[in-house]
């Protein structure tokens, strides 16, 4: 049998996740996703630099092999959320908004409109524009708030040292993860509720999943209080844990 740990995060900060946006408006939704754990607990580690490209596959896929898995958090009670207005205002003596750009003035150099662009000029000469950039320059950001406490269970072939604290979110936000070893036996059940949150891409092909609510967000959409038949392990407390789940992100 694998080793079953349900853990539980408080969040001590508040935590951010672009999970929509809405015009100016950033939404952190009430859940926090398995993938975003997994870097967050330090089981597999994001490269300092990245040029935009999403390695998730190959990061996963190694879990896999290790026989871990993690489930999606989902918050024990009812989600409390704060709002915060931002802008990227810069702290230049000089700057301008522009469409999809703040003009600063680059050292050494100057700036001016020119074309309806933004032209760098050094000496009086011209050596380059100013481009758009695709980041927002104001607007209202929805955070989890302090206090917030979710659950999720991750499954090891092997024993697991797990952090008292791990940072979480766009900010790297504060929370602490408390997390209990516990047993459970492998049952098979038809049509058993599960109310906490799964993520679909991960279930066991054998795995029937009869109904379920979905929540549609990036990078991929989760169910809960689902429906399924299959293989479960029984935890205490009528807890059924669908066996066998792994990671699902497409390989590279």
């Amino acid at each position: 049998m694998p080793h079953i740990y349900q853990c539980t995060l408080t969040l001590l900060e508040p935590t951010f996740f672009s999970s929509r946006e809405v015009s100016n408006t950033y939404l952190t939704e009430p859940f926090i996703g398995n993938y975003a754990l997994a870097y967050a607990l330090g089981l597999v580690q994001a490269p300092y630099f990245n040029q935009g490209e999403i390695h998730y596959g190959e990061h996963l896929a190694e879990l896999n092999r290790q026989g871990v898995y993690i489930t999606p958090a989902t918050l024990l009670d009812a989600p409390r959320f704060q709002f915060r207005q931002f802008n990227a205002q810069a702290d230049a003596y000089w700057f301008a908004f522009a469409r999809n750009i703040i003009i600063t003035r680059p050292d050494g150099a100057d700036v001016k409109k020119s074309d309806r662009r933004w032209a760098i000029f050094k000496n009086g000469q011209r050596i380059g524009f100013l481009n758009p950039e695709n980041r927002p320059q104001h607007g209202r950001i929805r955070f989890l708030s302090i206090g917030n406490r979710a659950q999720f269970f991750l499954i090891s072939k092997e024993s697991i040292a797990l952090p008292r604290y791990i940072r979480l979110g766009k900010f790297m936000s504060k929370a602490r993860l408390d997390a209990t070893e516990t047993r459970g036996d492998l049952v098979q059940q038809r049509q058993q509720h599960v109310s906490f949150l799964l993520n679909p891409a991960d279930l066991p092909s054998d795995m029937q999943l009869h109904t379920f609510d979905l929540l549609n967000v990036p990078p991929m959409p989760l169910i809960h209080h689902a429906t399924l038949s299959g293989q479960f392990y029984a935890l205490p407390h009528k807890t059924y844990l669908p066996a066998g789940m792994r990671f699902g992100a497409p390989s590279p």
